[in-house]
């Protein structure tokens, strides 16, 4: 129960983050990189991709989490921006392994 409340958050997030892109609230960092287009959401992956895979090494847990979050927050950012959700991700790894077992 307690990780499906924490997972059921996702959603919540996902839907947050499309109501910051539709009513583009003043100060909105989700509304402005999302107005600034894929590119630069991929722009930001890449930085907090990097920042991730050095937290992993040079921080400890709390420092890891944190960049883990800040990646996923900028990869479902960007998977709006493609009309995709984090259920499509899901659907995915779970085709990937019913092919494998």
């Amino acid at each position: 129960p307690a990780d499906a409340q924490r997972l059921a958050f996702l959603g919540l997030l996902e839907n947050i983050i499309a109501n910051r892109i539709a009513d583009q609230p003043e100060g909105s960092y989700t509304a402005r990189l999302f107005a600034e287009g894929p590119g630069r959401i991929a722009q930001k992956i890449g930085e907090e991709g990097v920042e991730t895979a050095l937290a992993a090494v040079t921080r400890d847990d709390a420092g890891l989490l944190g960049e883990c979050a800040d990646l996923l927050y900028h990869v479902m950012v960007l998977l709006k921006s493609r009309n995709l959700e984090l259920g499509d991700v899901v659907a995915e790894l779970r085709s990937r392994h019913l092919a494998r077992a």
